[in-house]
């Protein structure tokens, strides 16, 4: 993507099945679980690479042996970086006792990190921040195994003031208003009430303090507390948690907007957010890994057996489609596919846009996550090319000589790499005029390989703010010369903020956005815009229910091809000397490339919670008012 976006995180859980013992003999090392979590979190870097984290759980210790360890991370490569820390700690004590090398029980006792539970984490610094604190997974310590409880997740949440304000009518005092903090207190809570009232059946049952532990873990119902505690959550989420003495869970939000996938043998249980991550990590086939269902918890229970319990009624099924168009890794076999179909089925409008003249186009692509939709829109170049052969054979099949044909044939569809990315550029200077200067050289183009007489079209998955589209790219390209630079997004038009956890919340960053205030200027119409503020200013106060998107009311009155033409001259900017056209991927013909995804809001203001609606309001009355704030 050319604009950068952050996605807030991904998951790995990996619950080992087996005695340690059995993973020394047959892997050669009893850390065989950190091992596969360092390969798992590697494999998820894409989804977060500004903090990382690791927890590890031992079963079944004695007291006073340690059993939670947790180190968390936001230097530079932080997955590096945890995993350094963790290997010096487990050589130190190899250092000093060497005994322990060969003793598994020893390693378990002595050395942290070792165990059978394991959770692991990677993130974005979400809203900016980035402090280590911010880091998950997130620790509720306690004395009682059953209450230490350590949560991590993929999600955001769009009404965490009102999850806040619970927690206080609960009587508790949260050291911090943030989502992570208040979802992990109001779980805390409802495991806390859990564990006292099985105490208190046990000791009515004539239990001592000890024999009570293990009834309680044993006894202990995860789906009823993640039941009470999920009651008025609203947002995109997939969370992880895990207890003291070894349950676990996993829960997806009740539209399936954040991703989690699952694998089970008899040595292990492994969840993601990437599907891949698991495949190649345990080297296992795609139909052996399943997706958690919308609103369901994957309970792994103490003694290893799993469960996949509803927690929330499914709602209609909303996976987020940015997932599928850039965020998550292409080497997944069904999103490869309708990364393909994706730039398949925007090729008609290119078409259209070079009037059908392929032997004077040269195709290309953004590096690096639009190279898989080029693919699908090359597979379409080449069948109007050959459609264009056939029709010229046919047409001159009277007079057809073999040099024509030979002609005819030697026609191909020219592709090349035109655009290359250079590091990421970083600069003290604060001068407006010299920093863009510098941001210009972010891509580097291919020189000799287009003709004044060309059409460039270059493919990227998405455009959202168009900053460096207009600032860099678009500057590149037209130095090359070309008769007209088509710009081709594989998404449609992202009109609409996040709220789910994807870092991209204020309107009047998105190009569309500033697009269709254009056009309302054009056309003497701009009154509308105050009109929309008052209307979602009184819908402030309303329940989120019965809250409606009026920022709709702004894109309504144009086309999809009026805004692109829009846009096109609001990147093109006057200083460009080539016809710069923009296409951009229609709703229909993304859901025909995503069926399973249809989480759409970011393009239609469809949202797929009723927060979303609040959040979107809210949004245009800070853009409206001049509040730089976060909407949620």
């Amino acid at each position: 993507m050319s604009d950068a976006l952050k996605h807030e995180c991904g998951i790995a859980v990996v619950r080992l099945l087996k005695p340690l013992e059995y993973y020394k003999e047959k892997y050669g090392t009893a850390f065989y679980g950190v091992n596969k979590m360092y390969l798992m979190m590697e494999k998820q870097h894409n989804r977060g690479q500004d903090g990382a984290g690791f927890a590890s759980i031992k079963l079944d210790v004695n007291p006073g042996e340690r059993y939670i360890s947790r180190v968390r991370s936001n230097a530079a490569q932080p997955i590096q970086d945890i995993f350094a820390q963790i290997n010096e700690r487990i050589n130190e004590e190899f250092e000093a006792h060497p005994e322990y090398k060969e003793d598994v029980k020893a390693q378990k006792k002595n050395i942290p990190y070792i165990g059978e539970l394991f959770l692991g984490h990677v993130r974005y610094g979400t809203f900016g921040i980035n402090s280590v604190e911010n880091v998950h997974p997130f620790l509720r310590q306690n004395n009682w195994m059953h209450r230490n409880l350590i949560i991590a997740g993929n999600f955001n949440m769009t009404n965490t003031t009102e999850l806040f304000d619970n927690l206080i009518k609960l009587g508790m005092h949260p050291k911090e208003k943030a989502d992570t903090v208040t979802v992990m207190e109001k779980i805390g809570h409802f495991l806390d009430d859990a564990v006292r009232k099985l105490y208190k059946k046990a000791k009515d049952r004539g239990m001592t303090k000890i024999e009570a532990s293990p009834y309680i873990a044993e006894n202990l119902n995860l789906a009823k507390i993640l039941r009470k505690s999920a009651k008025n959550w609203d947002g995109g989420y997939a969370m992880a948690g895990l207890l003291g003495h070894g349950d676990a869970f996993i829960l997806r939000d009740p539209a399936g907007i954040r991703p989690a996938y699952y694998y089970k043998d008899d040595e292990v249980i492994v969840v993601a957010s990437e599907r891949p991550a698991i495949q190649t990590v345990f080297n296992v086939p795609f139909e052996d890994i399943f997706e958690i269902e919308p609103g369901n918890a994957l309970i792994i229970k103490k003694d290893g057996s799993l469960s996949a319990k509803e927690i929330l009624a499914p709602l209609e099924r909303k996976s987020c489609s940015f997932e599928r168009i850039y965020f998550s890794r292409g080497s997944d076999a069904e999103i490869y596919q309708e990364r393909k179909e994706l730039g398949r089925l925007v090729m008609p409008k290119v078409l259209k846009a070079i009037d059908y003249d392929t032997e004077n186009s040269v195709f290309s692509f953004i590096p690096n996550t639009a190279e898989t939709s080029f693919y699908g829109m090359l597979d379409a170049a080449q069948n109007e090319l050959n459609k264009q052969k056939n029709e010229a054979i046919l047409r001159e099949e009277g007079s057809l000589t073999n040099a024509r044909l030979e002609e005819i044939q030697a026609h191909k569809i020219r592709t090349e790499k035109i655009a290359i990315k250079d590091v990421k550029l970083r600069t003290f200077i604060t001068d407006d005029s010299s920093r863009d200067d510098l941001v210009a050289h972010v891509y580097d183009v291919t020189y000799g390989v287009v003709k004044t007489t060309d059409n460039l079209v270059i493919i990227d998955d998405s455009i959202v703010r168009g900053t460096t589209l207009q600032k860099s790219i678009l500057k590149m390209l037209d130095r090359l010369k070309p008769k007209q630079i088509v710009v081709v997004s594989s998404a449609p038009q992202i009109r609409y903020p996040d709220c789910y956890g994807i870092d991209m919340a204020r309107l009047e960053h998105l190009v569309a956005f500033n697009a269709a205030l254009e056009l309302h200027k054009d056309r003497g119409t701009y009154d509308i815009v105050e009109e929309i503020y008052h209307k979602c200013k009184k819908q402030l106060d309303l329940v989120d229910n019965e809250v409606i998107n009026h920022v709709k009311e702004l894109y309504a009155p144009f086309s999809d091809e009026e805004i692109s033409d829009k846009i096109a001259h609001i990147i093109s900017n006057n200083n460009i000397n080539a016809k710069v056209k923009l296409i951009f991927q229609s709703v229909e013909d993304l859901h025909k490339a995503c069926p399973k995804n249809l989480g759409d809001w970011y393009f239609t203001g469809d949202y797929p919670t009723s927060g979303g609606n609040r959040v979107v309001n809210k949004a245009y009355v800070n853009f409206y008012e001049g509040n730089p704030e976060r909407a949620y």
